[in-house]
């Protein structure tokens, strides 16, 4: 199986964080189960450009569907096979235009060559907002020391929104979508602190190899954004163009800028910062119903 580029930063995204995230010794595991015979040390690369390295070197060979395999393996999502037939769909999105297909047969990952393109359009939803009507919502008194954070992580917060404002007006929309970012999964991780039995309970919690809920300082903002969702504390909508803002996030790495050719507008740091006040703004409105 030979895979374009953009399936291979996507393949990059499900090993490094989005199946469960993995930092540079479980990395270096994971390839070396593969056949490579590498070691973590002093002068280690980033993750996101050894994975790129690791997966270029074995695309187009047998080792990458063992890869793939490996990645999707049945084995280590007990209990949440909905979460691994979401990620193989997810994945399938971009593997279509390689005319290849990742189908799971109970407890077997299979794959299927494709004739031509297939798209599943997706079925619409009638309550769903577009992203214009998204935009065009508006927040009043949208403050991170409202949702009563411990210590002053709040202080520093806010400060962080005030600063990303006046990147937004001043076009420095690439700091926009950083910050946000991080200002986004720092005030999830501050009320998933408050409320820690709500968050761990939740399905879409991540979990290790033994099954057991990953500490909060492990979870990715993709694992914070869904379980956010599912305990009702974001709507759909916000759930949708968070994760927008957290791929964009990904930009953080210059390299990987480089090589997608991403140039940040307005219109894209706009959206994350509506991102950013939606969920604040019902963060705070969830917390409020709780406490009365």
């Amino acid at each position: 199986m030979n895979l374009s580029s953009k399936s291979l930063e996507k393949l990059r995204e499900l090993i490094n964080e989005e199946t469960e995230y993995r930092s540079g010794p479980k990395l270096v595991q994971f390839f070396n189960d593969l056949g490579f015979q590498d070691s973590y040390g002093h002068g280690f690369p980033s993750r996101w450009m050894y994975t790129d390295q690791r997966l270029e070197e074995i695309n187009g060979s047998s080792e990458l569907d063992k890869c793939i395999r490996a990645v999707f393996n049945p084995a280590n999502f007990i209990g949440k096979l909905a979460e691994l037939d979401a990620h193989i769909t997810s994945f399938n999105q971009f593997l279509t235009f390689d005319k290849w297909k990742v189908v799971r047969n109970g407890a077997d990952i299979d794959f299927r060559r494709l004739e031509k393109v297939e798209i599943d359009e997706p079925a619409p939803d009638a309550k769903a907002e577009t992203e214009d009507e998204f935009l065009r919502r508006e927040f009043t008194s949208v403050s991170v020391s409202k949702l009563g954070l411990e210590g002053t992580v709040s202080g520093v917060l806010d400060q962080r929104i005030r600063e990303i404002e006046k990147c937004f007006f001043g076009k420095a929309y690439l700091a926009v979508i950083l910050m946000a970012g991080s200002t986004l999964e720092g005030t999830l991780l501050g009320v998933a602190n408050n409320h820690p039995r709500s968050f761990n309970l939740a399905k879409a919690a991540p979990k290790d190899g033994s099954g057991k809920v990953k500490q909060f300082h492990e979870w990715t903002l993709s694992a914070f954004i869904d379980v956010a969702h599912e305990i009702r504390i974001v709507q759909h909508d916000t759930q949708k163009f968070s994760h927008t803002l957290r791929e964009f996030r990904n930009y953080i790495h210059p390299f990987q800028q480089m090589s997608s050719g991403f140039s940040p507008t307005e219109h894209t740091a706009k959206l994350c910062l509506q991102v950013l006040k939606a969920t604040i703004y019902e963060l705070g409105e969830y917390l409020g119903k709780i406490r009365t």
